[in-house]
């Protein structure tokens, strides 16, 4: 069986202007997404889902979802802060879904077979894609051995100034033990380097950093239901409080239940942001069309 590719189109774009997940940034108006997606049928995906927000299901059906049509099976999910698990209850006055493992959530009646997790609005590259299909391929009928692709952080740096980033720790087998999020990450006099109470620490070029690209089997979702139904006990009361996919993932792993390797890709990652960030992006993707990793019209 083909994996599936779960793709996290939800957000709300509010530091960006807009809806950044239909921006068009290729020179044909491809969104990030259809690179994604292109990447994603070439290493042998087999079915998308998104999960976006009920309000623009129109402008998404109409501008993303006519583009693969023909080409690959789509379907649609989506999110909103009342899909909650029977008997759960929370803050009336919250204004926002629960973060992206409550988006992951919603993908539970759609998917039965491995499946990977991205965000809609990052740029992740062919090679990722590829070895993130070939894992997955790999552990069908198993449960319990979920992944993550490492980028390299020399590969996510921004030119605009420090980034945050999940910083990973991988036993000698490659699986994660650990992720701390450090966020004042750059490139200082030649060397990588992260800043905390203003002591400036080196990280090696290739230590692998979380970018949100996960991949794992379809008992995930019986996970993300029970540790939202605890989440929700806990803090369903707080106004802004989110349920994330590392933090499920770490509970999995220290519980025993799960393990999650870390594969490591030579692609580069890049998104946009903020709206100073789309000039950037544009010219990176016409750079790899121009070096032949993309054609000028992807569908």
């Amino acid at each position: 069986m083909q994996p599936t590719l779960f793709i996290l189109a939800a957000g709300m774009g509010s530091r960006y202007g807009g809806l950044k997940q239909l921006d068009g940034l290729g020179p044909n108006g491809e969104t990030i997404m259809d690179y994604s997606v292109f990447d994603a049928l070439r290493a042998g995906f087999g079915k998308i889902v998104f999960v976006i927000r009920k309000d623009f299901e129109a402008d998404f059906r109409e501008k993303v979802l006519s583009k693969y049509q023909d080409k690959v099976r789509c379907e649609v999910c989506f999110q909103s802060i009342d899909k909650v698990p029977a008997g759960c209850t929370y803050n009336a006055e919250r204004a926002k879904p629960w973060g992206t493992n409550h988006a992951v959530l919603m993908g539970k009646d759609l998917i039965h077979e491995p499946f990977a997790v991205i965000n809609a609005d990052d740029f992740y590259g062919r090679e990722s894609f590829q070895v993130l299909a070939d894992y997955l391929k790999s552990i069908e009928g198993t449960e319990g051995k979920y992944c993550m692709v490492g980028y390299r952080v020399c590969n996510t740096l921004s030119e605009n100034g420090a980034v945050s980033r999940g910083v990973c720790t991988t036993d000698a087998d490659g699986l994660l033990t650990d992720v701390i999020e450090r966020t004042k990450i750059e490139e200082k006099n030649g060397t990588i380097v992260f800043t905390e109470d203003g002591v400036d620490t080196p990280l090696e070029a290739h230590t692998p950093v979380s970018m949100n690209m996960w991949g794992f089997t379809p008992e995930y979702f019986r996970y993300s239901e029970e540790g939202f139904r605890a989440f929700l006990a806990e803090k369903g009361q707080e106004l802004k409080s989110e349920f994330y996919i590392p933090t499920l993932v770490n509970d999995l792993i220290r519980a025993g239940k799960a393990t999650c390797r870390v594969l490591d890709t030579p692609s580069k990652w890049f998104g946009v942001t903020y709206a100073e960030d789309r000039p950037q992006v544009v010219a990176k993707i016409n750079q790899l069309i121009h070096e032949g990793a993309y054609p000028a019209k992807l569908f």
